[in-house]
C-alpha cells in the first residue's frame, strides 16, 4: 500500500533528518506520509527520478555539489508543476528572495517551528492536489473530445444538465449515413489488427472531412458513420462534405489488403429530426443522437447506394438543386414506407 502523501526533502544536515522522522512517526505509520531524503541536488534529481509520485520537496539552499537554487532551476525544468519549499536561516534572506523569484511556493526558517512548518506542509499539498485535479480534468477532457462532439460538451457543461436529461428539442438538420463497402467480408477475412487498423484509417478520413464542412459525428456504428450538419445552409455543407468522403477515400494507395478497393455508399436525407439524449436514467448511460424518420430514411438511402454512390429523395435534391446535380434514378421502396420513393443521385 502507497502512501497517501510522498514528500522530498533535501537537506545535508543529519539532524532535519531525525526531526522530521520523530515528529511524523505517526503519520509515516499509518502511511499518510511517506518522506524520502537526499542530501543535496543531484541526489534530489535521483530520488525525483525514482518517485515520480512526489507530491512536494523541501530543500536547503546551501549544500555540497548541488546548491538549493540550482535544484530549484532543475525541478522547474524537469517537473514544472511540483512544489517547492525552501528552507533556509533567517539571515540568508537574499537567497530567499532569490528562490522565490526563481519559482519555490514558500519558505520557511532555520530552526524548525515545527507548527509553521505543519501548516506550510499542509497548505502545499493542497495545492499540489488542486494542480492535479485541474491537470486530470484537462486531460479527461480531451480524451471526451474525442470521443463525444462539441455541442454534447457544451450541453453538459450547463447547469440544467442534470435536470434536463431526458429533455429533447426539434431542429432542422441534414443527416449522412457513410458506410465502408466490402468491409464485412474484410472483417471476416482479416486478423483483427488489421481490420481495426483499417477502419480507423478509413474512418479518420471521413471525420476530416465531415469537421471541413462544420458537421460533427453522431456516432460510429460498425463499418458505417453518421453525420449531422446543422444551422445555415446545412444541407449544401453535407453533400460537399459526402463527394470529399468519395474523394477521398478513393485516393487512399494502400489499403494493406489485397483486391480490397476502398469506396462508400452514402445516403443523404434533410428535415426535422428529434436530437436529445436516448438511455437510461436508471443506468445514467445516454448517448446524445438525433432520431426520427429523416434518419431512418437515410439510412435506408445509403443501404441502396452502390459504391461511390451519394443517394437523395425527390424532395432533398429539389432543395440541393440550386448547388448540385442530381439524376433520377427510379421508385424504391424502402423498410417500413408505405409509399414507394423516389431516388435521386448527386453527381456534381
Amino acid at each position: 500500500m502507497n502512501a497517501k502523501h510522498k514528500i522530498l526533502v533535501v537537506d545535508d544536515e543529519d539532524d532535519v533528518v531525525q526531526l522530521i522522522r520523530q515528529k511524523y512517526r505517526r503519520q509515516i505509520r499509518e502511511q499518510e506520509y511517506e518522506f524520502v531524503f537526499a542530501q543535496n541536488g543531484l541526489e534530489a534529481l535521483v530520488k525525483l527520478r525514482e518517485n515520480p509520485d512526489t507530491d512536494m520537496v523541501f530543500s536547503d539552499i546551501n549544500m555540497p555539489e548541488m546548491d538549493g537554487l540550482t535544484l530549484l532551476e532543475k525541478i522547474g525544468e524537469a517537473s514544472p508543476l511540483l512544489k517547492t519549499v525552501i528552507i533556509s536561516a533567517y539571515g540568508d534572506m537574499q537567497n530567499i528572495r532569490l528562490a522565490m523569484n526563481r519559482g519555490a511556493f514558500d519558505f520557511i526558517c532555520k530552526p524548525f517551528d515545527f507548527e509553521d512548518f505543519e501548516r506550510t506542509l499542509l497548505k502545499t499539498l493542497i495545492s499540489a492536489k488542486q494542480i492535479r485535479d485541474t491537470v486530470q480534468a484537462i486531460q479527461e477532457n480531451n480524451i471526451l473530445k474525442m470521443y463525444v462532439n462539441n455541442s454534447v460538451l457544451q450541453f453538459m457543461c450547463c447547469k440544467e444538465y442534470e435536470s434536463s436529461l431526458l429533455a429533447n428539442e426539434t431542429v432542422e438538420a441534414t443527416i449522412v449515413f457513410i458506410d465502408i463497402c466490402g468491409f464485412t467480408a474484410i472483417s471476416e477475412q482479416e486478423p483483427p489488427d488489421v481490420v481495426v487498423h483499417l477502419l480507423n484509417k478509413y474512418f479518420d478520413v471521413i471525420v476530416k472531412a465531415v469537421i471541413a464542412e462544420g458537421g460533427y459525428i453522431d456516432k460510429f456504428m460498425g463499418d458505417a458513420v453518421l453525420a449531422v450538419f446543422r444551422d445555415k445552409d446545412h444541407l449544401a455543407r453535407a453533400i460537399r462534405a459526402a463527394m470529399a468522403v468519395n474523394a477521398c477515400i478513393e485516393t487512399i494507395e494502400d489499403s494493406g489488403v489485397p483486391d480490397f478497393l476502398p469506396r462508400v455508399s452514402i445516403g443523404v436525407n434533410t428535415g426535422d429530426v428529434v436530437s436529445g439524449n436516448v438511455g437510461s436514467a436508471t443506468l445514467r448511460r445516454f448517448d446524445f443522437t438525433v432520431i426520427g424518420d429523416v434518419v431512418n430514411v437515410a439510412q435506408r438511402l445509403q443501404a441502396l447506394a452502390k459504391p461511390g454512390q451519394i443517394l437523395v429523395t425527390q424532395e432533398t435534391a429539389e432543395k440541393a438543386g440550386a448547388w448540385f446535380k442530381c439524376l433520377k434514378i427510379g421508385e424504391v421502396s424502402l423498410k417500413n414506407k408505405a409509399k414507394e420513393v423516389t431516388v435521386y443521385g448527386v453527381v456534381a
